[in-house]
């Protein structure tokens, strides 16, 4: 299989290609988790695969609570559909909690000061309420609890993913926290056994973002090498096995590229390049620099073409339009700046207002 049928096959499976997904939480739970790092990005990384979805539409499904932001794997953050959030913490968290434990100790970050902090959010966030993570370090340190020296980011990370705190609706340009028994009543969500959950993430994974392999896969999750393939194991015989380059992949037995538009403008941390461990199809190595500038880790958005990683983009949204400064990787035809035209005109639209494209010539 050559890089640019595995390229066409992912678009399709992620819904970027031909998506005929109709809200937010089904496409979220059809790729099991994306990624949210940035948060404007991620609204962006929802809504492009939702046909005709705007941001103000995506940032709603938010607010009523039909996908769920926090911390399920990698300790990375994702946003998940509501009815997966639990069994997704239980299956996923544990692991991570456990290789903290030494940055826990040189915090001084130890289970009595945990119970105390969970104590405070209870009070605090109870009824319904939602604060913003300013607030509620305020309130910690009001209750004699340090926060400093990056031990705030910790307390909120083992808490969210200990189940009792996520992500609420954003307030202004304020991300709020929640209670996730008050955000996502637990009588939404599935509660499947270890060994059926090990399963399920295996399809939604290999089914949306196939063909992939099982190393992909283990750095997609988080699990052991162990545990990702007992989940494996127990999907693969609803997918279909093809040999790449020497390598086992899986996807769905209904894989199959789609027509659809040949640009599309990505955010940073997107699930097409993310995704996988992997990524030669879709990046040639010598522009990977390019994609992940600096030492902190953050990728940028990316123009795809064709299926493969053609340059990096920048939005600046100002009052009544929104500017796309792009960066090619190589001299743009004819035909790509059309495509890129139809990418930007897509973004506008999503955005609600017209988008002004800046290229160089």
């Amino acid at each position: 299989m050559a890089p640019g049928e595995i390229a066409a096959l992912r678009l399709a499976g992620q819904r970027i290609a031909g998506s005929r997904a109709r809200s937010v939480g089904e496409v979220v739970a059809a790729l099991g988790a994306m990624q949210s790092q940035d948060y404007a990005g991620a609204l962006w990384t929802m809504g492009l695969r939702v046909p005709g979805m705007t941001e103000t539409a995506v940032e709603r499904a938010v607010a009523e609570r039909h996908v769920i932001r926090t911390w399920p794997m990698r300790g990375t953050l994702h946003f998940v559909a509501a009815a997966d959030v639990r069994w997704m913490l239980a299956l996923l968290t544990p692991r991570v909690i456990a290789g903290t434990k030494l940055r826990c100790t040189q915090l001084e970050l130890d289970d009595a000061i945990f119970a105390r902090c969970r104590k405070v959010f209870e009070r605090a966030l109870a009824g319904n309420r939602q604060m913003s993570r300013e607030a509620l370090l305020e309130l910690l340190e009001r209750e004699k609890i340090s926060t400093v020296g990056g031990r705030g980011y910790h307390i909120f990370f083992r808490i969210a993913q200990e189940g009792m705190i996520c992500f609420g609706a954003r307030e202004g340009k304020q991300l709020t926290f929640a209670l996730l028994d008050e955000w996502s009543p637990a009588v939404r969500s599935r509660d499947p056994d270890r060994d059926a959950a090990l399963v399920e993430l295996a399809a939604r994974y290999f089914t949306s973002h196939g063909p992939a392999n099982v190393q992909d896969f283990v750095w997609w999750s988080g699990l052991k090498t162990s545990d990702a393939r007992a989940g494996l194991e127990g999907a693969a015989p609803a997918l279909i096995k093809e040999t790449i380059n020497g390598v086992a992949c899986w996807m769905a037995p209904d894989a199959a590229p789609l027509e659809d538009a040949r640009a599309y403008l990505l955010p940073g941390f997107d699930e097409y390049l993310l995704g996988y461990k992997e990524r030669s199809a879709v990046l040639d190595a010598k522009y990977a620099g390019r994609i992940v500038p600096g030492s902190n880790g953050v990728f940028l958005p990316t123009l795809v073409l064709d299926g493969k990683v053609a340059g990096i983009w920048k939005r600046t949204v100002k009052k009544r339009t929104v500017a796309l400064a792009v960066t090619p990787f190589r001299p743009l035809n004819k035909a790509d700046k059309a495509a890129l035209n139809d990418a930007a005109e897509r973004y506008g639209k999503y955005m609600a207002m017209p988008a002004e494209l800046d290229v160089p010539k």
